[in-house]
């Protein structure tokens, strides 16, 4: 592979939508190649204020424009995105290096994401009744209104379905977003924005920054009136921490050590091919993607001999098309985390049953997806997040065994179970504290569905994206209680008095017919 099927020029074209006034930039690396590929512009403070204030004036005629009229813009962007997709698949695998279908996995998402939004924000948007304190006499109804600028913090990872899930999901419901894009991921966030924008969206309602997040993120974070986070749990506490000062809501999905259970009435072939996607997907740089196998004793010998192979036999490549099952690590930092897990785990007694090697014969950043057995407590593998095609496999006796081996982390992000019965599977992933728990899935039975939330529990995140629950996160509900007049309302001493048996009797009659 000698480089991108993006153009460069089409690169830097985009790189000058980034809110940027100085001339700083920095050179974007490929990882297939190791090659700089193009220079983006870096933001300062003042950037990020500038593009607030602008975001903050276009984000009124927004909301006035009326929801028919954002859900028409965003249908129309989720046909750009459809008509866009090689050169949306282009730019995900040019700054992240992962295959082809990979990138096509997170296409999915961000077009399915808008969508969504799209259609399901205006019924939310329209509010509803609630029941009084006192039937007839008063009268509750609960609109929404936007929180006003989102600030959207992305990760390089994912930065196409991260990036749409929560903007889509944010413009829907009337409001601003405000983006620190990672550098890493900045193309793929560009070229969805030009889609956005194509489709009718006005430019200054998604302002795109770049740069340190410690400053720039920060002073995304300072700009907005809500935040959301996508990276590693030690910064999403420092996001918490700024954001809570100035008591604006976060949403965060954090890191995450996420476990597959293997029960004994799988196919061990079968379980062997779900337990590799599950764990090597994008070279296993996702937050969703498992770290940990419990498989139950009497299937673990044909299990790990079957997950072993089908590791072994993984094709890794830098090809632009579907060839590949495996592709690049995105970054120096990512590939040396690998190695440096591995060899920790190795030196206190792990075995390595396949993979594990780099693979500078297909590009610097390549490793092959690694198998470990033997790994125990005192192992960084153990616990910490890889954040790499890693996976430590251990052999359990029962259900209850491998329930408590994934409930004992500080983490709860995602989980999956395999099982020949789905409705076993079901019982087990209920008992499992994650925020997603797929049965004979990785991790797209949840994350793949925009109708369902996801987010993590414990150390892995606070809130959720997608569903109803991640359109709310953007919305300030507002109650609006109406007296009929049916009946006065007690003002003085003596209306008390007279009304409180009537009030006392309809409080007894409500309990003993079970009303709200």
């Amino acid at each position: 592979m000698s480089g991108s099927p993006i153009d460069r020029a089409v690169a830097r074209e985009l790189a000058d939508d980034v809110v940027a006034s100085g001339s700083t930039t920095r050179a974007v690396v490929a990882p297939f190649t190791g090659e700089a590929f193009y220079d983006l512009p870096q933001s300062t403070v003042a950037d990020v204020e500038s593009a607030a204030a602008r975001a903050r004036e276009a984000q009124r005629t927004w909301w006035s424009a009326g929801a028919a009229h954002r859900r028409r813009v965003l249908l129309k962007a989720h046909d750009l995105l459809l008509e866009r997709r090689e050169q949306l698949l282009d730019a995900v695998q040019t700054e992240t290096g992962k295959t082809r279908g990979h990138a096509f996995e997170e296409f999915v998402n961000a077009a399915s994401s808008t969508r969504y939004s799209a259609i399901v924000a205006p019924r939310i948007l329209r509010g509803q009744s609630r029941r009084g304190g006192i039937p007839v006499v008063m009268r509750a109804r609960v609109v929404y209104q936007p929180k006003g600028i989102v600030g959207v913090i992305t990760p390089w990872n994912y930065p196409l379905a991260l990036t749409v899930m929560d903007v889509s999901a944010a413009l829907a419901t009337g409001n601003a977003v405000l983006q620190k894009a990672d550098d890493q991921g900045a193309l793929s966030v560009l070229v969805a924005r030009r889609a956005y924008l194509d489709a009718g969206l006005p430019a200054d309602l998604w302002a795109v920054v770049a740069g340190e997040g410690s400053v720039v993120g920060s002073a995304v974070i300072d700009a907005g009136d809500y935040v959301c986070f996508t990276g590693s749990t030690a910064t999403g506490r420092i996001v918490a921490e700024r954001a809570g000062r100035r008591l604006i809501g976060a949403s965060l999905e954090l890191g995450g050590k996420n476990p597959i259970v293997v029960l004994d009435d799988v196919d061990p072939v079968e379980a062997a091919a779900d337990a590799a996607a599950a764990s090597f997907t994008a070279a296993g740089q996702l937050c969703v993607s498992a770290e940990r196998i419990y498989v139950q004793r009497r299937v673990a010998e044909p299990f790990l001999a079957a997950f072993a192979e089908r590791t072994r036999g993984l094709r890794l490549g830098a090809g632009f098309d579907y060839a590949p099952d495996i592709g690049s690590m995105t970054t120096p930092a990512q590939v040396a985390r690998v190695a440096d897990h591995l060899a920790d785990a190795v030196a206190k007694g792990a075995t390595i049953v396949a993979g594990g090697a780099p693979r500078p014969d297909l590009g610097p950043l390549f490793v092959e997806p690694a198998v470990v057995t033997g790994v125990t407590p005192e192992m960084s593998l153990a616990t910490d997040e890889t954040f790499g095609a890693v996976v430590a496999v251990h052999v359990v006796d029962t259900e209850d065994e491998a329930i408590a081996a994934c409930n004992d982390s500080e983490y709860g992000l995602n989980a999956s179970v395999l099982s020949g019965s789905a409705r076993r599977g079901r019982r087990v992933a209920a008992r499992i504290h994650a925020g997603s728990v797929n049965v004979n899935e990785g991790y797209r039975a949840s994350f793949g569905s925009p109708d369902a939330p996801m987010g993590g529990m414990g150390q892995s995140g606070l809130g959720r994206r997608n569903g109803p629950e991640g359109l709310l996160r953007f919305l300030e509900a507002q109650t609006i209680g109406t007296a009929t007049g049916v009946i006065g309302l007690p003002r003085s001493g003596e209306d008390f008095r007279r009304l409180a048996p009537v009030i006392l009797l309809y409080l007894r009659i409500a309990r003993a017919l079970r009303l709200r």
